[in-house]
């Protein structure tokens, strides 16, 4: 059932911003309860102390921050099992946390909740050639899979840009992405059977390879993407792929972000099918030059456009060479191509370490995630400026130009109170500008805590009630990561003492 709340106890956006829910909000567990954690867990696996979990207060996006009462690190499906049954019947939150490296404020601790990390079960279970499947444990860091898939001839397709650092769980808890989405698709289409842990500890495995999923309801699908909101997964089995024989990476360079915006629409609507399109701005191209990253991008550029082809060599070059034309046509100032792999990890690297360059910029950065059309992307980056512009913010763009999926970082310094007013302000017309452009909120980051209150301008109450009715089937007193994803919403007809719907509670 929704739960009404005291008009007043949504906590703002702007206090999440500040930090300043992190003083004098999170109690200590009771002493009885962490010691119980330590017999499942052992005592150097269970964090209480509060420098110790002050690593734990945000994930990527440190613009939100909240420590939580305690972390506890277990080792296997069994201890997740027994910990999570142990903090349910006591009432207390889980929220479960990979590496920590998602944009969208997913894994930020409620003041009651404790965290469940999954660091620890970094474990391959088994690389089955064969039938080009892998079996993993939610720790597992998602380029290691493809380290040791790769003397196999085999590899894991979906990449995001923090691969070297995100883990495979945290990976099916997003849905996530990454630069090659574009022609081999997101986390989701990879996922083929998983082991989770329900409330109160039930164990239960869904799907599987071998299992036809078209007799049965595709609970697979429906967790993959959940956040957290559902349980946690704590053996992962995933479709590997072939690696292709050959691939060709191009540099374009653009006077503006626009002009490589039309020449990413002029090369899909061409019949091309690139594995990867990715524009790079320029404020993103000064900062990344600036850095350990410098990948020897021209400074004067206004943006850079990165596509790869890959597959089979015979007819490579020729999608290289009309990819190539397309750029000129609308404006490319020059196109580099890569001549070995080392020259192609170069001309990537502006775009895989955007993120890591932007504290030059900034000491705190607000990414946005909203998909459009790939037509509409010059106008919506044209918005986007203007956007910033009227704010007098600084905005960087680095993004997934191929499915339209924008990456708008906000930089700003949230010690400002005016300008985290005025970051609050543009995210919120820079959502309504894409989705009105006909796009959504969110392409790959998830929503979190970050785009939930922006969940209502794409789903209506019969949407948003369905997604409740899921999350109440897997999790009836929601204690698993509440208060992210689905919104608070105003009750027509309430009063002025209870407004406030919370749909996601």
């Amino acid at each position: 059932m929704y739960r009404l709340l005291e008009k007043g106890d949504e906590e703002p956006v702007a206090s999440l911003l500040t930090g300043k829910v992190s003083s004098g909000m999170t109690r200590r567990l009771p002493s009885t309860v962490v010691s119980d954690l330590a017999e499942i867990v052992g005592h150097e696996h269970v964090i209480t102390d509060p420098d110790c979990l002050l690593v734990y207060e945000s994930d990527g996006l440190t613009a939100y921050r909240r420590p939580p009462r305690a972390v506890v690190l277990p080792s296997s499906t069994e201890e997740i099992s027994a910990v999570v049954g142990l903090l349910h019947s006591n009432g207390i939150e889980v929220i479960p946390r990979g590496a920590g490296t998602g944009l969208s404020g997913g894994a930020l601790a409620t003041p009651e909740g404790v965290i469940v990390g999954t660091a620890r079960m970094n474990r391959i279970l088994k690389i089955d050639v064969e039938n080009r499947i892998a079996i993993a444990q939610p720790g597992v860091i998602n380029a290691r899979l493809t380290e040791a898939t790769n003397p196999y001839g085999l590899y894991y397709a979906p990449d995001p840009s923090s691969q070297s650092a995100c883990t495979l769980g945290g990976n099916v808890a997003e849905n996530s992405g990454g630069p090659h989405c574009l022609k081999y698709g997101v986390t989701a289409r990879y996922v083929t059977g998983l082991t989770v842990v329900l409330a109160g500890g039930r164990i239960v495995e869904l799907g599987g390879v071998g299992r036809d999923p078209y007799t049965t309801l595709d609970l697979v699908g429906l967790f993959v993407g959940s956040e957290g909101c559902f349980g946690i997964a704590t053996e992962i089995e995933l479709r590997l792929l072939p690696i292709t024989e050959g691939v060709r990476t191009l540099l374009g360079i653009f006077e503006s972000v626009e002009s490589a915006g039309r020449a990413v629409t002029k090369i899909i609507a061409s019949g091309l099918m690139p594995a990867a399109v990715e524009i790079v701005d320029g404020p993103t191209i000064e900062a990344v030059e600036a850095s350990v990253f410098a990948a020897g991008y021209p400074l004067e550029a206004g943006a850079a456009l990165v596509i790869e082809f890959d597959g089979t060599d015979a007819g490579l070059d020729l999608d290289a060479d009309r990819a190539e034309q397309c750029c000129l046509e609308e404006g490319a100032i020059e196109v580099q191509r890569a001549t070995d792999p080392e020259h192609r990890t170069k001309l990537w690297r502006a775009r895989k370490k955007a993120f890591g360059a932007m504290g030059r910029i900034a000491p705190d950065l607000l990414v946005q995630d909203a998909t459009v059309p790939r037509t509409k992307l010059p106008e919506v980056l044209a918005g986007i400026d203007d956007i910033g512009n009227r704010y007098g913010l600084k905005i960087a763009n680095v993004f997934h130009a191929g499915d339209g999926n924008l990456h708008p970082n906000i930089l700003f310094d949230r010690q400002n109170q005016n300008e985290l007013e005025l970051v609050e302000r543009a995210s919120k017309e820079i959502m309504q500008l894409c989705v009105d452009a006909g796009g959504t909120i969110t392409g790959e980051h998830g929503v979190g805590v970050d785009k939930r209150q922006y969940m209502t301008l794409v789903h209506g109450p019969a949407e948003l009630e369905a997604m409740a009715a899921a999350k109440r089937v897997f999790d009836p007193d929601s204690l698993f990561n509440p208060g992210k994803v689905l919104p608070a919403v105003e009750v027509k007809g309430a009063t002025d003492t209870a407004k406030i719907l919370a749909i996601g509670e």
